[in-house]
């Protein structure tokens, strides 16, 4: 059966003509679905049984299963989801004082193979749908009984390889009869698929764009990351000033610092270098250490520095909070656990 979060609103209306019902109530199934949350077609009380019937002769709500649900003592909560096929996926939930962001999965597994990345050890399955992506969110907000303020796609799975799935994901979050959370409060992250940068600019969507860049060369990027022997820092910078100047937006540059590696002072110069005059905002990521992992979190004292002396040189940078390192909070860790 197709689930029935996998369609715009559009195409739902169209679905319900195929249904031989009227186009509106397209719009109240999508009021049920993500202003009302409801998990079965018998609660949208407004629609008359025999519609309700063929709703679920036709579709499925898609209500994922909590497999495992761990706490940080930073309040950090991170989900293993059933995703009703036999797979599994890793959500999670972090609070700020602006509100609460998830973390959000795009795929089963990952191509990519960056070398720090807990994804790294698992097989890659499929793609999620749109509606598969979208209930990450409503099942988190569901079992916490909160409102998500901000969604981040930098989970499990590489975002731009499942292109079309995560943009109308995104439509669908921003949709104002969908979940309505402002595009600039969805930030999409990517290893650096040159292609699909230049593809999601002349999308129009105002979310922030995030690159994983992590090395100032080809040499080290490329053994950290292999995407990079496909699509070198040059060309990935490249589209990046081609997206700024197309969006106007600012874009963020994830930098994980692994000790003895990319996070010297040398490495920092060349980070200024690069970036200079880049509309941008460098987040420096305390590297999470990983089981048979190559690379070491940065001392606290590098880190510092580091910090220090891009924002000297003109470069706006920050240090990410390390959130739920006690619940193995890093994008993969729990699923490869219980694979």
């Amino acid at each position: 059966m197709k689930n029935i979060k996998d369609f715009s609103l559009e195409e739902l209306k169209q679905e319900m003509q195929e249904l031989r019902e009227k186009p509106f109530r397209a719009e109240q199934i999508f009021q049920w679905l993500y202003q009302e949350k409801v998990k079965s077609f018998d609660e949208m009380t407004n629609l008359s049984i025999a519609l309700r019937d063929k709703l679920k002769e036709n579709y499925t709500i898609c209500n994922y299963k909590i497999i495992q649900k761990q706490e940080s003592k930073d309040g950090t909560k991170k989900y293993l989801f059933d995703v009703l096929d036999g797979n599994a996926i890793e959500t999670v939930l972090m609070q700020y004082h602006h509100g609460y962001s998830i973390c959000v999965s795009s795929q089963i597994g990952c191509k990519m193979g960056c070398k720090f990345c807990a994804s790294t050890g698992i097989h890659f399955i499929r793609n999620l749908s749109a509606g598969e992506i979208l209930e990450q969110i409503i099942a988190v907000e569901q079992d916490e009984n909160i409102r998500i303020s901000n969604v981040v796609f930098m989970g499990i799975g590489e975002p731009l390889d499942n292109y079309d799935n995560v943009v109308k994901a995104i439509r669908l979050i921003n949709h104002p009869k969908g979940l309505n959370i402002g595009a600039r409060h969805i930030s999409v992250s990517t290893s650096g698929i040159v292609p699909k940068i230049y593809q999601l600019a002349e999308e129009n969507i105002q979310c922030t764009l995030s690159i994983s860049l992590h090395a100032t060369n080809n040499q080290k990027r490329s053994r950290m990351m292999p995407v990079n022997k496909v699509y070198p820092i040059e060309e990935l910078l490249q589209a990046c000033r081609a997206y700024i100047e197309q969006t106007n937006r600012r874009i963020s540059f994830e930098y994980a610092l692994a000790k003895d590696n990319n996070d010297h002072l040398q490495d920092a110069k060349e980070l200024v270098n690069l970036l200079k005059g880049m509309l941008c905002h460098v987040n420096l990521i305390p590297i999470n250490p990983i089981e048979n992992g190559a690379y070491t979190k940065s001392s606290n004292e590098n880190i510092i520095k580091f910090r220090d002396y891009l924002n000297e040189n003109g470069i706006v940078a920050t240090i990410r909070r390390e959130l739920g390192s006690d619940i193995e909070a890093a994008c993969g860790q729990l699923r490869r656990k219980n694979l």
